[in-house]
């Protein structure tokens, strides 16, 4: 008998070689490695919020393989559905923090193992016992077969009235505007619930008007779409009702990527132990201000204990000593 999973996932994670100090590449002498996905990086928040979680990747049969599978499950994600190719290599992707805010992303990951992934690799049993379904706007970019993979999840899933929850993420370096723009937009209408950023939202619907953002985005009854605004409060939209959630202030930024996806953990454990919207869209942001405050996408993600601990306290988030 399948176990049911809180969550399912799919997606590629990369090894990401980042420097400990801000400046150029090319005047850095040495990069240390790290994993790193977006879809991985959410269940590693759950799994340390104690959730049961599946994840489904391709990596190559390489050194960078077998360190992507080692860390995720030493996390307590699932990884029984983590392929191994001979044929093609562990996608890689090279962060430069150029300053506090200005941060840039080089991708090594054309033809990697992940992009194979198709819809006769989904493991469809897995999927019908999962309580919710995260999917995201990169996998759809890396391959017209994972794209057709992920349609397929989103159908499997609404045969089993699972919820669906989106986020963008996009990507322009992967693939062309329009076709972005189309695709993400059709994943979108088919979602309960949307995170996305303004910046995203500006891209896909062409205002930043937040009130018809989220009357654009919305497309069925009780759907939610989530706003992010970075420092500014975050908003939430549901039947047309409009609600804003103060972000979590921090005494200072170290690296702010990662936070998007240490939101939708966190706000995706809010609906799994049943809280309010608006809880949950707190969990999201409190997470978001843990990730920002160390270097990497994972490092920062507190496990239950510390995370409880955090929720329980008024003052703004500092690094967990």
């Amino acid at each position: 008998m399948i176990k049911i999973k809180d969550v399912f996932s799919v997606g590629e994670t990369m090894i990401i070689f980042q420097a400990m100090q801000i400046g150029n590449f090319e005047d850095i002498p040495a990069l240390y490695q790290k994993i790193g996905g977006a879809e991985s990086n959410v269940l590693i928040g759950l799994a340390r919020l104690g959730h049961d979680v599946a994840y489904m990747s391709q990596v190559g049969r390489d050194p960078f393989g077998k360190r992507i599978i080692k860390s995720i499950r030493a996390e307590g994600v699932d990884v029984s559905n983590v392929k191994v190719s001979s044929d093609n290599p562990t996608g890689l992707l090279f962060k430069e923090q150029k300053t506090k805010e200005a941060t840039h992303v080089y991708y090594y990951r054309k033809d990697s193992a992940a992009s194979k992934m198709s819809v006769q690799d989904l493991p469809v049993d897995v999927i019908r016992a999962s309580k919710f379904i995260h999917l995201t706007g990169i996998t759809p970019a890396i391959s017209l077969s994972c794209r057709e993979m992920i349609f397929k999840i989103i159908e499997i899933a609404k045969e089993n009235q699972i919820p669906i929850i989106f986020d963008p993420n996009i990507r322009f370096k992967l693939w062309p505007k329009e076709e972005a723009k189309e695709v993400i937009l059709d994943i979108a209408a088919h979602a309960d619930y949307i995170l996305t950023g303004l910046s995203e939202a500006e891209f896909l619907v062409g205002t930043t008007n937040e009130s018809d953002i989220c009357n654009l985005l919305t497309k069925n009854e009780g759907q939610v779409i989530v706003i992010k605004k970075g420092a500014s409060s975050t908003l939430f939209s549901i039947n047309g009702k409009l609600t804003e959630v103060p972000t979590v202030p921090v005494s200072g930024i170290v690296d702010p990527v990662g936070a998007g996806d240490a939101f939708a953990a966190g706000f995706i454990h809010g609906l799994l132990t049943n809280q309010s919207l608006e809880r949950s869209v707190y969990f999201g942001n409190l997470l978001g201000a843990c990730v920002i405050q160390q270097f990497g996408d994972i490092e920062g993600l507190p496990n239950r204990e510390e995370f409880e601990m955090l929720c329980q306290s008024n003052e703004q988030v500092d690094i967990l000593r």
